[in-house]
């Protein structure tokens, strides 16, 4: 899940509704593909349709694919509408959505911008840096994810000192990343086990959508709520915003937003304002942006021999590489394990993919290594995903054993029956035994009933 995928699931009135931002709608353009991006600044100030003929021009002909790319993205979230002519046939005509080109008009013509508001006397003395905001989205953000990991430790373990709210722990189920266990605890899912190994950007918007769904769930406004979070995104950073400006609903999702680092709330002497962390600013960031920033640096070392070295103290990092590690020694500053296939089975097993492992390990690899090329072995890599497909060649199904004939010819005649309608699976004539498959155990029971009759 991301802001672009977000937004192209959304049915054609909600997506018009949103373009009403122009906040909405700068998000929109910087995270669109170089080629789409063009062909809105050259269509943004043309207010007659242009033909498609024409369009294909602004591309070579080695280019056509991305052309197509782009003008099917721009099709997918409504920033392109077809005015005449056939779909897909060369006599169509196209222009921009005119709710989309007037409010990109009014952004990129400087007449607007993100409120500034002044910072009240009782909190200036207070005022947060830039440092400071990111250490508070970073613990907010961890403890979210590291709560949902030990909700998949052994007997339900907590290792962490703080728990999410009764709102973040619903969005979680709402999700599915989390259930019930039998004793009636908390439990991860293995979409849970899969969102741990994904990238802050798409965290940030698979909790985001569920955020969204459940404030309209309740009857609220959910495009005024998507709006404003893209108005976050682009406030500049360790910037004071009052909240006296912001409606009742704008004001509940600050609250909210702020359980999970994308906002810090700063109170004193019966005054309060907000800051937007770098977590809000992903949110409206194109995914290569999105990318230059992670809470945390890289840590990880992977050798050839499989060995890996996690240099840190974070509960998090340790849980997660718990996940599809086999854990050797915990040292102050130092974790050392080993990638097993047992390991990675257990991971399989929870629904992690070997490419998640790997991608993974790149992600987060340490400083020192990032140059290196590969940066996880390849006799790693390669491991991984060949114990994946040896997993994958097994497939397990339910099926019943048949034993006990009276003789050797009723025997006989069950198993060429069960051969008949293809469920036989392995059989026996020594001990009079057979398998067959469930799905056709009420068929196999039937004829050896109607075989005792005889």
């Amino acid at each position: 899940m991301d802001f672009i995928r977000y937004l192209s699931e959304l049915p054609p009135v909600k997506l018009d509704r949103l373009y009403e931002s122009h906040f909405t709608c700068q998000a929109v353009l910087r995270s669109l593909p170089p080629i789409a991006k063009q062909y809105v600044l050259r269509l943004l100030f043309i207010e007659q349709p242009i033909a498609g003929e024409t369009m294909r021009g602004w591309a070579k002909p080695e280019a056509l694919g991305k052309h197509n790319a782009a003008m099917e993205r721009l099709d997918q979230l409504r920033v392109l509408l077809e005015t005449g002519g056939k779909s897909g046939k060369k006599d169509a005509s196209y222009r921009l959505n005119p709710v989309f080109q007037q409010q990109l008009q009014r952004a990129l013509s400087g007449a607007i911008g993100p409120p500034k508001d002044p910072l009240p006397p009782a909190l200036a003395s207070h005022k947060p840096s830039p440092a400071d905001l990111n250490a508070y989205a970073l613990k907010q953000w961890e403890s979210l994810l590291l709560f949902l990991a030990n909700a998949g430790a052994p007997g339900g373990e907590r290792r962490g000192d703080q728990e999410p709210s009764k709102m973040i722990k619903g969005l979680l189920r709402r999700a599915g990343l989390m259930g019930t266990s039998d004793e009636g605890g908390v439990r991860i899912s293995d979409e849970g086990f899969r969102f741990l190994l994904m990238d802050l950007y798409k965290q940030l918007w698979v909790v985001v959508r569920e955020y969204v769904a459940e404030i309209e769930d309740q009857g609220l406004d959910g495009a005024q709520v998507t709006c404003f979070l893209m108005e976050l995104g682009f406030y500049p950073l360790g910037e004071p915003h009052g909240v006296n400006r912001l409606s009742s609903l704008q004001k509940r999702v600050v609250e909210d937003l702020a359980s999970v680092g994308l906002v810090y709330i700063q109170k004193a002497g019966g005054q309060s304002c907000f800051y937007p962390t770098r977590l809000a600013s992903n949110l409206s960031a194109s995914l290569s942006e999105s990318s230059t920033w992670q809470p945390a640096e890289g840590f990880i070392i992977v050798e050839t021999n499989f060995r890996t070295y996690g240099y840190t103290t974070s509960p998090l990092q340790i849980a997660i590489l718990r996940l599809f590690t086999r854990i050797e020694y915990v040292l102050p500053n130092l974790v050392v394990g080993t990638i097993t296939r047992e390991s990675v089975n257990t991971a399989f097993s929870n629904g992690i993919t070997a490419d998640q492992i790997v991608a993974y390990l790149q992600q987060h690899a340490a400083p020192q290594i990032r140059q290196r090329v590969p940066v996880v072995p390849e006799t790693v890599a390669d491991q991984v995903r060949l114990w994946e497909r040896d997993r994958n060649r097994v497939q397990q199904s339910r099926a019943v054993l048949y034993e006990e004939f009276p003789s050797q010819e009723r025997f006989a005649a069950v198993v060429d029956y069960a051969r008949q309608v293809g469920a036989l699976l392995w059989q026996n004539p020594i001990e009079r035994r057979f398998v067959a498959s469930d799905g056709r155990h009420d068929d196999i029971r039937a004829f050896i009933r109607n075989q005792s009759r005889t």
